[in-house]
């Protein structure tokens, strides 16, 4: 872990060291204890333990305990906590990791869905001055072996039903974790278990409430380590900074539009991207956290109706299970709902949809290397005026950059030159400011390459429209160039979605020996609908150009991340297969 942290943080502290790259070099901001002036009139000042802290997100636990005490912190089935109950279980947890051997920045890592455990962890590991690694609950044995080893994680907490999936990873190692088993509240231990198996529980009970807690020597320190999604290639370890994680937990609670104590049902996971780092941020509220193990459509609507939910988040393929869920599994809504979804542009009928429902859609978008949301189509009051399908399209983009993160552009990668803002000239996406990451764990050279030119290069592709709000178009790698011209995949899965008969869709290239790549359509069909593919592609080519219709339509469910994303790789390696249409 040091290798890393050592290298982002003499890019930013160490005197006279900067940013190369082949063209350009960026000097980096220096730093000292004392602050310095070249006037009289500021002299005098000094920087101490005073009015210097360094920021990390323990500070709100540690303030909801005071604040928010008596308020529900956690939600779980019949398990219910206040701030302050989590806050000496937090403190406890913690101190029974040093008790185990954790030291500072050793990594502690978790194979959890949405419990209260998830959660507590989000702040004990810190508090232990260790760095958290969520692992991915849909990555195979050979996977999470492959993080657990990149990562030197000495710790590995599991939920009870992923441990043959744990155990299958840990025999892959030569030298495993600890293992510490999550068990359900009330629930019976495992006869068969591994008597060398901590338990969750017990391991809480051995702690102290009298344990220091190891706050970071800097704020640049790391606090988490967030494995890429996979939906391109082999993971990434994006590396998250306390500085960071407290800066982008309040700019997302801003993003949700949420006041002081919301009530937030947990569909994102946890684990992706520390829960676009509402983990931390609903702390800073005293919000109150809704654990759902599993998501579906059933568990959503009695968990908003039974807890009062006010907000929630999700992809776009968890408003599309929303709306289309058995009747008999839903409720009228006690009260708006605000959604915040990402990942993809939601369809126009699915947002039109979940309106109808009582939710109230808006619309992020980020990616792992940004600590999640980056930006926010911010809602202008006078577009409540316009038609409901012109409201629908300004929804679906990506709008402008929060105000943690300095700034976000959409600029031409050779030249870096900003696109102009005619809404149909494509560039890449780069951000620039606190709420980026400090780098890929033990990979400089990825580091160096994302950086390169002074800007985080996102890979996804967008227009910028004149009023300064972007649209993602597509990932550089979806654009299906057909006989010289420009196919956003986007653009095209937004069509089908809009077809009566389909309930998903994902569009990738196909090669193609004259054309050189066709658009392919792999498209799952709603439950009783039963159509061919030139029923599609007439439909497409009656609301596109017909150059953008599918020449190759593919029925099958499609491979999703857990966060919702499609696998696109996958497809594409199914498409390649499939050779030439011509």
């Amino acid at each position: 872990m040091n290798r890393l942290f050592k290298y982002c943080l003499n890019c930013r502290l160490k005197k006279g060291l900067s940013w190369v790259s082949s063209s350009t070099k960026y000097n980096q901001r220096q730093f000292s204890e004392k602050v310095e002036s070249q006037g009289k009139s500021f002299e005098g000042l000094l920087r101490c333990d005073a009015n210097d802290v360094a920021l990390t997100p323990i500070s709100f636990l540690e303030r909801s305990a005071k604040v928010f005490r008596d308020r529900t912190s956690i939600v779980y089935g019949s398990i219910t906590y206040t701030w302050e109950h989590t806050y000496f279980r937090c403190l406890k947890l913690a101190s029974a990791l040093t008790l185990l051997g954790i030291s500072q920045q050793d990594v502690v890592a978790t194979l959890m869905p949405n419990v209260p455990a998830m959660n507590e962890l989000h702040f004990a590991v810190p508090m232990a001055g260790a760095v958290l690694c969520t692992l991915n609950t849909r990555h195979d044995s050979t996977m999470i072996s492959v993080i657990l080893r990149h990562s030197e994680a000495k710790i590995l907490f599991v939920d009870q039903e992923l441990l043959n999936l744990a155990e299958g990873a840990l025999k892959l190692l030569e030298k495993p974790p600890i293992l510490v088993l999550f068990l359900e509240p009330n629930g019976s231990s495992s006869p068969n278990r591994n008597s060398s198996i901590y338990e969750y529980e017990s391991l809480v009970h051995l702690g102290r409430t009298d344990f220091t807690i190891r706050r970071p020597k800097s704020e640049w320190d790391p606090i988490s380590i967030n494995y890429t999604s996979g939906t391109t290639s082999q993971p990434k370890g994006v590396v998250y900074s306390h500085r960071g994680a407290y800066l982008n937990s309040l700019a997302t609670t801003f993003l949700h539009g949420m006041g002081s104590m919301p009530v937030y049902l947990w569909t994102v996971p946890m684990f992706h991207c520390n829960g676009w780092c509402l983990t931390w941020g609903l702390a800073a509220l005293g919000g109150t956290n809704v654990c759902l193990r599993r998501v579906c459509p059933k568990d959503i609507y009695e968990s908003i109706d039974l807890h009062k939910v006010t907000h929630m988040g999700g992809a776009p393929t968890v408003l599309n299970m929303i709306v289309n869920a058995p009747s008999c599994d839903k409720k009228t809504l006690p009260h708006k709902v605000d959604i915040m979804t990402g990942g993809s542009p939601p369809p126009a009928s699915i947002l039109f949809k979940m309106e109808e429902l009582g939710f109230r859609v808006s619309h992020l978008y980020g990616l792992t290397e940004t600590y999640g949301p980056g930006t926010y189509c911010i809602w202008r009051p006078e577009w409540d005026t316009l038609p409901r399908e012109e409201q629908v399209k300004l929804k679906a983009r990506q709008g402008m950059h929060h105000f943690c993160l300095e700034d976000i552009d959409v600029k031409d990668p050779d030249t870096m030159k900003s696109v102009p803002a005619d809404g149909k000239t494509f560039g890449e996406i780069m951000f620039r400011g606190n709420t980026v990451m400090s780098g890929y764990f033990k990979d400089q050279n990825a580091s160096q390459e994302a950086f390169r030119g002074g800007w985080f290069r996102s890979g996804d592709l967008a227009v910028k429209h004149a009023d300064g709000y972007l649209e993602v178009k597509d990932r550089s790698k979806d654009v299906i160039i057909s006989g010289g011209e420009n196919i956003s995949s986007v653009e095209l899965e937004t069509v089908l979605y809009s077809h009566p008969a389909i309930l998903e869709a994902a569009v990738v290239a196909r090669p193609d020996n004259h054309w050189g790549q066709t658009p392919c359509a792999f498209v799952k069909l709603k439950e009783g609908f039963h159509i061919d593919a030139e029923n599609i592609i007439k439909f497409c080519r009656d609301n596109l150009p017909h150059y953008m219709a599918p020449r190759t339509v593919v029925f099958e469910d499609l491979p999703r991340t857990s966060t919702g994303k499609v696998q696109k790789f996958v497809l594409r390696e199914k498409a390649k297969l499939m050779g030439s249409l011509s």
